[in-house]
């Protein structure tokens, strides 16, 4: 382990080195890209450190018990040693799972999109309900949104809501809560007190940049059409909403949110960047999933996931068969505690396959 350890430092060398130099502190996306990779070579580094110290305490030790001559030195070797051989193996485990090849996607910022399935006006509050229990989520993570675009419910919540987040391993993060969500609970408009299913659909696309997915101007028609949103006095009275149609694949994206309709090209041409870039994502998680049976990432984008039950207030999560009677504050943003145990399946997955490596 301690040769994989040294390799890793030459690189860390290697970008300290290079975070430092003019010209990459100019280059902007370099530099950050570059920044991003120290720190994480960092916290390799620092385990390296400590598997250095606990090693050498181990065989400083054993040195000390097979030379026997102090009786004190002894007893205090012998507590030492057990203290190093009970921290070491968890430490192993610790540097086996960083030294696995992190996914690139899982640094990009994404585009999520809510949708309202199966359930009428319940299921257009629940898409709202969603919509809110991850903007909270994104605000405590410190992370950024913005609204691309969005269709309102007659009784509330959205048929439709775009909106991308950015920060700092976002698509690394909220991965996990693509598919579909399920909501049991009595409606408002429900008369009986009946208890009725609704169901929202939620797709996070990885945001892809401009060299990563190239579109030809002459494969995309363009309309412009007057906004329905809010917006003040310049709506349903100017041309500022744009529609995009990628014809080869049928795909399409709009925007309606800025007043400005440069603005809202800009922001519907990364909306299709990124379901362009999903098209390809999902092809290569099919493969993926057919070599290891993931359960946390198959790419069926049409899969239950989750069910929000109120009058048990449990949410379940089906892939893990993880259940927690917390739903109030998970509905209000603290879905980090379901995220982790995602995160420890997928890890664990990955563990075994780099196994043999190791």
């Amino acid at each position: 382990m301690l040769d994989k350890l040294n390799i890793v430092k030459q690189r860390f060398d290697e970008v300290s080195d290079l975070i430092i130099q003019p010209e990459i502190i100019t280059d902007q996306k370099r530099y950050i890209a570059l920044n991003k990779e120290y720190k994480d070579l960092r916290l390799l580094m620092d385990k390296r450190d400590r598997y250095i110290t606990l090693s050498g305490n181990i065989s400083e030790a054993e040195e000390i018990i097979s030379d026997g001559s102090d009786p004190e030195m002894v007893e205090m070797a012998k507590l030492q040693l057990d203290e190093a051989k009970e921290a070491l193996p968890v430490l192993e485990e610790e540097i086996k799972l960083l030294l696995i090849p992190k996914d690139p996607e899982d640094a990009k910022d994404v585009v999520m999109e809510i949708r309202a399935g199966t359930g009428g006006d319940e299921a257009s509050i629940f898409a709202g309900d969603l919509y809110r229990m991850y903007a909270k989520y994104c605000e405590s993570k410190g992370w950024r949104t913005n609204i691309i675009d969005l269709s309102e419910g007659t009784s509330g919540g959205y048929k439709e809501i775009q909106f991308e987040v950015s920060g700092e391993d976002v698509y690394g993060t909220l991965k996990f809560e693509a598919g579909v969500h399920r909501v049991q609970r009595v409606p408002q408009t429900e008369t009986q007190g009946r208890v009725h299913t609704s169901a929202a659909t939620v797709m996070v696309l990885p945001e892809a940049e401009d060299f990563e997915v190239h579109i030809d101007p002459k494969d995309v028609r363009i309309d412009y059409f007057c906004s329905s949103g809010p917006g003040g006095q310049s709506v349903n009275t100017t041309y500022s909403a744009v529609r995009l149609t990628h014809l080869p694949t049928g795909l399409v994206a709009q925007c309606q949110d800025e007043k400005s309709q440069h603005k809202n090209k800009d922001k519907a041409f990364k909306v299709l960047r990124s379901r362009l870039y999903d098209l390809e994502l999902a092809k290569k998680q099919e493969e993926d999933a057919a070599k290891r049976s993931s359960q946390v990432s198959s790419g069926d984008r049409s899969a239950k996931i989750r069910t929000y039950n109120y009058p048990q207030g449990r949410v379940t999560d089906h892939r893990i068969g993880l259940t927690l009677y917390d739903l109030q504050n998970i509905i209000n943003g603290d879905i980090q505690k379901i995220i982790d145990e995602l995160m420890l399946v997928e890890n664990t997955e990955k563990l075994k396959m780099a196994s043999e490596t190791f």
